[in-house]
């Protein structure tokens, strides 16, 4: 990623898109407005936390927020949760360097949501009550379960978290003007603090609270800036389109399938592969779904998912007209030039919007889209460390001993937020200078491989084993883990994380051609490696709690 001088390029009060298309930065009013926002949303949220926290020995409102929260209220919470910094800056990011392509992940992510709220949504529900850990040992106890559990929620949402924090000394960097490394590293750090406080001091309620403002920001403003893109085209989408392939560098391959994967050696399969993961990896993650138990009622998690899945399925024509928007107007070379992920690529689209001059009222909508996009951050690592804390505290400390008492469950569960936290920031400040790509490809494929298919067969399959379930969870992980070394977003070209090496052996993106039939091959394997015995004693068992978990008939805690 280049730095904040070389991206932004002479900083002009005048700011704005220059006539031959480069971008000369933004305005001093612009970043001083900017400052004053985000220190203003960061002091607020931190006060909506301490507000809303839970007592000091209340379990269910630390993990569930007491299953308070309206349906609407926890469906923008679902929809803010899914919607991460990466989704935001990444997905219109890849809209914008490569057009359809860029769309079709667009509408993968949707579609994930959807395949959640069909399939999984209400069993999860029923099964579960703070963690994953919980759905799954519903029906095959044993810490061994609980413990494969939180390795690979860690294993899942590190990444992740990693990718988002380490963004945010670049993107205050870009937008505020400053390029000096240590006040990158100081971004990173004081952010990620305020995020581990969300966590451990809000818990499941203050969260919520942060997503739902983020979500109703994201949406508001982002509906505003596609309407000033559209103005620019007298309304006519295909002028925005045509303007875009024009500006692209490619012609009309940037509004046709194969962009994004055209340099591999099966594009097509690279791409079927990559939505897949998608589709399957996305909806999975824990820090969704944690978000299932919160719901008191398998009505009621309906009722919540019919609120999440529209705001989300809004939000992509959103990033998709503003992802087309910064290609038409700035040029897919310059979105590039400031970001070879095109990561700035909102933020780009959003300021060319306004034109070559830019209004008090323009500075003011911009100010607010930078502050949903910083909220986001706040908000997605913030979750995502609670996901963490919550398994570490109740799936391998409160299950070592019979009956942990409430207030020392939650003292874990805030160490744990802390810890968590603090990894995840001494990580971010070593990858913050390669290519975050990887590690976000890296959550999604464990998603896929090892999450969804532990997922479905727990919850479905009556003769599914303990044996099969650890090969899943276990096996998933390591194979993607594997894989993932050879894929050409780790070396073997610039812009992988490791541009100097080339030890690319694995011909695709993703490792979900290979892992993900894998992830569903192991949990048969360990199956049937089992017995019979097994297989039938686990089929007793399932057959015991089967309508807790597909209808809900009796909610019991444990």
């Amino acid at each position: 990623m280049m730095t904040a001088s070389s991206a932004l390029g002479t900083m002009s009060t005048a700011s704005g898109v220059h006539p031959a298309g480069g971008f000369t930065g933004f305005s001093s009013s612009a970043q001083a407005m900017s400052l004053v926002a985000f220190t203003t949303v960061a002091t607020i949220t931190l006060l909506l936390c301490v507000m809303t926290g839970p007592d000091r020995d209340d379990l269910d409102e630390f993990y569930t927020g007491y299953n308070s929260l309206s349906p609407m209220r926890n469906g923008l919470a679902i929809a803010g949760d899914y919607i991460s910094a990466a989704t935001v800056l990444g997905t219109s990011g890849i809209i914008a360097l490569t057009g359809y392509d860029g769309v079709v992940l667009a509408l993968s992510t949707a579609l994930s949501l959807m395949l959640l709220m069909f399939l999984l949504a209400e069993p999860l529900r029923n099964a579960g009550r703070f963690t994953m850990g919980d759905v799954l040992a519903r029906r095959m106890p044993g810490r061994a379960v609980r413990m494969a559990a939180c390795g690979v929620t860690l294993a899942a949402l590190l990444p992740m978290m990693l990718v988002q924090l380490a963004g945010t000394g670049d993107l205050l960097a870009f937008l505020l003007g400053f390029s000096g490394d240590s006040l990158k590293t100081g971004c990173i750090i004081g952010l990620g603090a305020l995020m581990i406080s969300y966590a451990a001091i809000g818990g499941m309620k203050g969260t919520a609270l942060i997503q739902i403002m983020k979500i109703v920001m994201l949406l508001g403003t982002g509906f505003a800036v596609a309407a000033l893109v559209l103005r620019r085209f007298d309304w006519d989408p295909g002028a925005l389109l045509t303007a875009a392939a024009g500006n692209s560098g490619v012609g009309s391959a940037f509004l046709h399938s194969g962009l994004e994967f055209a340099d591999g050696p099966a594009p097509r399969l690279d791409m079927i592969t990559s939505e897949l993961t998608v589709v399957l990896g996305g909806a999975c993650l824990p820090h969704i779904t944690m978000r299932m138990y919160t719901a008191n009622s398998a009505r009621q998690v309906r009722r919540s998912l019919s609120w999440a899945v529209p705001s989300v399925a809004l939000f992509v024509p959103v990033i998709t007209v503003v992802g087309f928007g910064a290609t038409a107007l700035i040029g897919r070379k310059t979105i590039a030039s400031a970001d070879p992920q095109g990561n700035t690529a909102y933020l780009l689209g959003t300021r060319a919007a306004f034109g070559p001059t830019v209004s008090t009222a323009g500075t003011v909508l911009f100010t607010a889209v930078a502050t949903a996009v910083f909220l986001t951050l706040l908000a997605s690592v913030a979750g995502m460390i609670l996901a963490c804390a919550n398994s570490l505290a109740h799936d391998v400390f409160a299950a070592r001993v019979q009956e942990m008492p409430p207030r020392r469950e939650m003292a874990l569960a805030r160490v744990s937020a802390l810890v968590v936290g603090v990894s995840a920031i001494l990580l971010a400040t070593l990858v913050q200078h390669r290519s975050l790509q990887p590690l976000v490809t890296l959550s999604f494929c464990i998603g896929a491989s090892a999450i969804a298919p532990a997922l479905v067969y727990g919850l479905f399959w009556r003769r599914y084993t303990r044996s099969g379930l650890l090969c899943t969870l276990i096996g998933g992980t390591l194979t993607v883990l594997v894989l993932m070394t050879g894929t050409n977003l780790v070396s073997g070209s610039p812009a992988s994380a490791f541009p100097e090496a080339d030890f690319n052996w694995f011909p695709f993106t993703t490792t979900g051609l290979v892992s993900i039939p894998l992830g569903f091959a192991y949990g048969w394997l360990g199956t049937i490696a089992s017995g019979r015995h097994q297989a039938a004693e686990q089929r007793r068992q399932y057959e015991a709690v089967e309508g807790w978990i597909l209808a809900g008939a009796v909610r019991r805690n444990g």
